[in-house]
């Protein structure tokens, strides 16, 4: 699903030089396939877990890290990724980042075991971190203010599309091919975007572009690097592990740092002052809530389909389509309820929705068809999510003055992304503890031989791929099955009240922190001072 304020990072730039016109549909093409490449492989590699587990023999916590690592490199470095567009020349490093995704695609498509897909995965993220604010700079540079409104809705409207179908595409390789052609299709994709940039993308730069703020991205990818760490490493070492602990405090300590140092530096990656308004924070910590239940969502949901519920990868990455199209579909409706009600109805309403759906998820999740079960589950969660996205920008955009619009965006775009990063890493782990808890109470009820115990406590962190001990009898290895499958089950359905608790909470602090209809955006004066 696609981050909110993408647009508004658009709208927000004032430093328009428009091209030739014959060039602009050329230009929207290749911003367009870059940002699609980027979206569709932070989301087909869920599609792709139970196959990475069966190709490289692992479990839940290495393939965890195959999402997360290009996860981590993406959202800390996006911002300085667009800083660095401004400095440097925007198709410059456009360019650069479809060059190192391209590159990193290949690299991911020929590892020959899960810790060189990691490493793949964490310079395809770089490589993102580069053309995804580079793609929408490059379309604010280029189309004068009449027609930056049309080219903002065609690169809107094939980035929905695109992530959309890309896990159906994604999931339809994994089945009939291999999950190694779901990288490979970045190769010609970005053929062609290159060969477009050097023949119609001009050179574009801010005319007062800010520095790069070299120590706050390093503090943050570090920061929450070590965070991610400590939250994935703990279902496999412990939380009494040195590593574990050092990832956890370490990444905390590096995040203080980070805060502190944004407050000293000239240009920093991301103006703490833009929190003192109370809508701005609201907002914020609504997108950390929401986001991470969908992140997490998006990341179990096709496992679920394929491990626990028979699906095909193609159905799996299928399930979700009407949730996606719903939103597309209603995305101008909710654009207009802003200005019917304000900001906060639909900001209480829509999470709350979602929630629902969440709940309900959790209540006919397995045992059941797919439009018995999950089919009006996606919809409510559909349903709220369009109910929300288009406000959510609209009060990111209103909580600031116009010369902080672009921070603003930026800061709420990058705050969905850790969102979702953080929120695999920490419900991922809920998931693995719940699924053991579970499974130790169904075995001892079994009176199983301590070296089958043994045996079956070692291959945990497979989850719904565990297999019963050779040389069990078939009742006692049925009994084990089902004991698997129960414990599944049973750590799916706390994962998504998980959910549900965090689109509530985003309810509850939009309602607590977000103003009415009448909220007007702060002044210059206004904006010094806390609201």
């Amino acid at each position: 699903m696609k981050t909110p304020c993408d647009e508004s990072l658009v709208l927000s730039s004032g430093n328009a030089s428009p091209c030739v016109k014959a060039k602009q549909p050329w230009i929207l093409a290749a911003t367009i396939l870059g940002s699609s490449m980027a979206f569709v492989d932070s989301t087909v590699v869920n599609v792709a877990v139970p196959a990475l587990e069966t190709s490289f023999h692992a479990n839940l916590i290495d393939v965890q890290w195959v999402v997360e690592s290009y996860g981590i490199l993406l959202s800390a470095l996006i911002l300085a990724g667009g800083a660095l567009g401004d400095s440097f020349g925007r198709r410059r490093m456009f360019m650069i980042g479809v060059a190192v995704f391209m590159i990193a695609s290949t690299a991911c498509g020929l590892a020959q075991n899960i810790h060189q897909l990691i490493l793949a995965r964490c310079l395809q993220g770089i490589g993102a971190a580069l053309l995804v604010p580079g793609s929408l700079a490059i379309i604010s540079a280029s189309f004068d203010e009449d027609s930056r409104g049309r080219a903002i809705g065609v690169w809107s409207g094939f980035t929905a599309i695109t992530s959309a179908f890309g896990p159906v595409l994604g999931g339809w390789l994994i089945q009939y091919a291999s999950w190694r052609w779901a990288f490979f299709l970045n190769l010609p994709a970005a053929s062609v975007i290159l060969a477009i940039c050097f023949v119609s993308v001009p050179e574009s730069r801010a005319p007062e572009a800010k520095r790069v703020d070299w120590a706050g991205a390093a503090l943050a990818t570090v920061g929450l690097g070590g965070l991610i760490t400590g939250f994935l490493e703990s279902g496999r070492l412990g939380w009494m592990h040195p590593l574990v602990l050092a990832g956890l405090l370490g990444g905390c300590a590096l995040l203080a740092i980070f805060s502190r140092v944004e407050t000293k530096v000239p240009s920093p990656m991301v103006p703490f002052t833009l929190f003192r308004s109370r809508p701005f924070l609201g907002a914020n910590i609504l997108t950390l809530l929401l986001y991470g239940a969908l992140g997490i969502f998006f990341f179990l949901f096709p496992m679920a389909l394929i491990q626990g519920g028979g699906y095909s990868p193609t159905a799996a990455g299928s399930a979700l389509l009407p949730m996606i199209l719903l939103m597309f579909f209603l995305s101008r409706w909710a654009g207009g309820l802003v200005k019917r009600y304000g900001g906060k109805i639909p900001l209480v309403v829509g999470p709350a929705i979602v929630a629902a759906g969440f709940c309900l998820l959790a209540v006919l999740s397995f045992g059941g068809s797919y439009w018995r079960t999950y089919f009006p589950s996606s919809l409510l969660v559909g349903f709220g999510m369009a109910i929300t996205v288009a406000p959510l920008t609209t009060v990111v955009m209103n909580s600031a003055i116009p010369q902080h619009t672009g921070a603003a965006s930026g800061i709420n775009n990058a705050a969905a992304r850790v969102a979702g990063v953080l929120a695999i890493a920490v419900f991922g782990t809920v998931l693995v503890h719940a699924f053991d808890s579970r499974l130790e109470d169904k075995l001892a009820n079994l009176n199983l031989p301590a070296g089958i115990l043994s045996e079956l406590r070692a291959a945990e962190g497979e989850l719904r791929t565990m297999e019963p001990p050779p040389g069990l009898d078939p009742n006692t290895a049925l009994q084990v099955r089902d004991a698997i499958a129960a414990s599944f089950s049973f750590a799916f359905r706390t994962v998504l009240l998980c959910c549900a608790a965090l689109s509530f909470a985003g309810a509850a602090v939009a309602s607590s922190l977000i103003a009415g209809p009448s909220f007007k955006a702060p002044t210059q004066s206004q904006e010094k001072r806390d609201v």
